[in-house]
This record gives structure tokens, sequence and C-alpha cells, in this order.
């Protein structure tokens, strides 16, 4: 079973942890008095009052690492993650070795220096073996080994969904076994998981104690159901997960409240709501604006001059588009069409090779040189720097209607840049598919998110194989 060999895995990575701690300690010595220098001087404690450290330093050193969640299974995780874990867990382990000789037991005979080789070193050493470690486990399960075997209890979406993840990450090595099901017949097949039987046959499965887990994926209709199955599960011992099926309500990461004792689920949590981050955001949208109108102005006035000299109108041309709170606004570009009447250019949607565009304007908008007067957009507070593209009225009142989830946009500022657009998502493209990324970057926000894309823009977003 998957237990059993994770046990023994958890035991071989705290004895090496304990090699590695121990080891780097004492060659930390041995770099400081051997290598850098000639030798201990006079007055140097010698090695072997560091190797009478070792039985308090190794052990506490290794429950700092298991209260550190390191040695929790990571086969979907983030390697990232783990590396955060064991550089917390070292830092930690650091400051309790110094607190405890220096102010504690007022030992100030042990060399500082000698400490810090051994944290820069044991830090260096346990992210390395532990990338290597899981890289080779990943390949290992790819291969088909050290699989990690699954029920799945119901047919629906989720399933799906669970499904085409985990044939999609074979270093998971996760093998779905089977789907039990009472409205599916037995034999249809998903990606070559077969369902095997209804919601019954679970009595007859569990007891024979073959599975590592077994994954809760109950359609909605079912989830009467739901009590049984758990409580089946855990009578025999068998860890159980819940996918719930209803990912068209509740988003990737909702956030839970308690409210005296009852979790309350919000449906979806949007950290641009926050105050602090209102103001930070709001505060780079009007430093960023300010730079950039400066640092754009003669390519916004050579701009003006070639607009002007080759097609007849205004250089700047507005347009209604909906911004936070469905509020309309004017936003401002550098005009790249012949004029139009009102009524006609309310009815066109751009399309490649438009022949309303004029000679300069297919280069401003290829280049994405013509947003910039929205530079002015942002400084007004009608727009930021990143977020999602506000569309027109006309556009909204349509996609509103057809599009589950449309009006989320709206929550946040739109931006001159965005996740959709950085990953090619401009021009005549899914609209269905832009909404997912910008719901995406609206319940992730970060400031460093932010940053992310204006850098992304600048490498991927100005020139474009869909903006036309």
């Amino acid at each position: 079973m998957i237990k059993d060999n994770q046990q023994i895995f958890n035991r071989l990575m705290c004895l090496l942890d304990a090699l590695i701690a121990g080891g780097c300690f004492i060659l930390g010595y041995v770099i400081k008095f051997y290598v850098l220098q000639d030798g201990p001087g006079p007055g140097v404690l010698p090695i072997s009052s560091y190797y009478s450290l070792l039985p308090f330093l190794v052990p506490g050193h290794l429950l700092i690492l298991l209260l550190s969640d390191v040695y929790t299974p990571r086969r979907t995780g983030k390697s990232l993650y783990e590396l955060a874990d064991v550089f917390r867990a070292n830092t930690i382990s650091l400051v309790a070795l110094l607190i405890i000789m220096y102010v504690i037991v007022h030992e100030s005979n042990y060399a500082r220096s000698v400490i810090t080789i051994y944290y820069v070193l044991n830090m260096v050493v346990d992210f390395a073996y532990r990338i290597i470690l899981r890289r080779a486990l990943r390949k290992f399960r790819s291969k088909g080994y050290n699989q990690k075997h699954i029920l799945l209890v119901g047919y629906s979406r989720a399933a799906e969904n669970y499904m085409d993840r985990v044939r999609e990450n074979p270093q998971w090595g996760y093998n779905i076994v089977g789907v039990l099901d009472d409205h599916v017949p037995a034999g249809a097949s998903y990606h070559g998981v077969k369902v095997l039987g209804t919601l019954g046959n679970l009595e007859i499965i569990l007891p024979e104690n073959k599975l590592d887990e077994v994954a809760v994926t109950l359609p909605l209709q079912d989830y009467d159901y739901l009590e049984h199955v758990v409580n089946f599960c855990e009578k025999f011992g068998v860890h159980t997960k819940f996918i719930p099926d209803y990912n068209s309500v509740i988003p990737t990461r909702p956030y839970t409240e308690d409210l005296d004792g009852l979790p309350v689920i919000n449906i979806r949590h949007v950290p641009l709501t926050n105050s602090g981050n209102i103001f930070i955001k709001r505060v780079t949208d009007i430093i960023g604006s300010l730079f950039g109108i400066v640092i754009t102005s003669p390519l916004m006035l050579i701009c003006a001059i070639l607009i002007k000299c080759t097609s007849k109108g205004p250089v700047i041309f507005s347009q209604e588009r909906v911004g936070l709170h469905n509020k309309q606004f004017k936003m401002y570009k550098f005009r790249t069409m012949k004029v139009q009447a009102d009524e006609v250019e309310r009815k066109g949607w751009t399309t490649r090779n438009d022949p309303r565009v004029t000679a300069v304007g297919r280069i401003l908008r290829r280049t994405s040189i013509d947003e910039l007067p929205q530079l002015f957009n942002i400084l007004k507070g009608d727009m930021s720097l990143v977020g999602p593209r506000p569309e027109r009225p006309q556009y909204v009142e349509k996609f509103m209607e057809e599009i589950p989830r449309y009006m989320v946009k709206h929550q946040v500022r739109p931006g001159l840049t965005g996740w959709a657009q950085v990953n090619g998502l401009r021009g005549d493209t899914s609209i269905r598919k832009r909404i997912e990324y910008d719901i995406y970057y609206i319940e992730n926000w970060t400031y460093f998110f932010d940053v992310k894309i204006i850098l992304m823009t600048f490498f991927t977003g100005f020139v474009n194989k869909n903006a036309y």
C-alpha cells in the first residue's frame, strides 16, 4: 500500500536530514578553521566540543522540520512550496540554536561563523537533494511505478475534470481504477477509465482493502448519498477526498468564515475589495501612468502628427466603455480607422484586414501604440495599469446574457493590459476564454501578479498576432 511506502520514505528522508544536518555542522568547522584558515588558533574550541552539540542540534532540527510539514506527501504540490517550507524550517532552527547558545546557556566560545557556514551549507544541500529526489520520483511515477490507486464514487463534471488532470500529469502517480455511479451504465468509459458498477458496489469493493484513496465525485443530484459514502469509507480506514460538483457556482479559491462554529463559504474572494489593496493599486496606477506619459510623450507626438497628416479626422478617438461597478466612461485611443458615423461604428467588430483601418492605424494597432492615450484614463481613475479589458456597452449587454459570470470582471477597474491579453487573448478571440483568465486574475490578485503581467506585456503583449 502507498501509505506504507510513504512511511518508509519519510523515515529515510528523516534519516538523510539528520545525516545532512550533522555533516554540515562539522563541515562548517572544517571549512572555517582548515579551509579559510591554517587551523584552529589559540582559544578556539576543538572539534570535539562541536561534536558534543550534535545530540541536541540534530533532534531539534528534525523536530522543526516535522512541525513545518516538510514530510507531508507532495505528489501534486509545487516544489517551490516544499523549498519554502525547508527554508523556513532551517531559519527557525538557526534562530533557536543561537538563542539557546548565546542567550539561555550564555556559551560564547562557539564561533558564529561556523554556525553561519552550517546554515548555508545545510540549506543548499537540503534544497539540492530534495529537488533531485522529487524529479526522480516524478520520473519513476510517470513510468507506472509507485502508483496510488483511487476509486471515484459518482460520475459528474467534477469526475471528468479530475480524470483530465490525472491524465495530463502522469508524474503524480495516480491510477484511477474506475468509477461507481447509479446513472451511467457499467462499461462506459472516459479516457480509458471505466464505470465499474453502481454506488452500492462500494460495500463490496472497500472491504477488500486494495485502494489507497476514494475520491467522492458525486453529481449534485446524488448529494444525499454523500454522508453515507464518507461514513462507510472511514469505517474501513480508507482515505477519502471530496471533489465538489459545483465549480460552475463556486470558484477555485472560495474563502470561508467561521460564524460561531458554522462554516460559511463566500462564493468569490476578490482581494481588490480590501481598502489597503485598493490604495496600493491606485498609488501604483498614478505613479505608473505619470511615468508612462512622460516617457512616451515624444512617441505620442509623432503618432499624432502621422495620423493628422495621413487621414482626415481627430487624432484621439474616444469610445464608451463599461468599467468598475458597471459605470460607463470615455476610453481614449489614437484614431486608427477612417471617420465613420456613430451608428455605423457601433455595429462594427474589428476583424483581420479590416478595410476601415488606415495604413498608419494598422501599424499602431499591431504594436498596441494606439492604446497609449489610455494612460490618461488611468491617471483619471477610469482604468488601471492592469485589469480586464473594458468592452463597449452593447457587447456587455450581449455577453452578460450569453456567458456565465461575465459581469464579474466589473468588480475591478479595467486595465491597459491584463492576464488574458498577455496570454494572447486579444482581437477576435474567444470571449469565454478571456473571461476565464479575467476571473482568475480577479480572484488571485496580488501586487506581484500585477508586476508579472506588466513585465510580460513588454515581452509578449505589445506586438501580438491577434492585435489588428
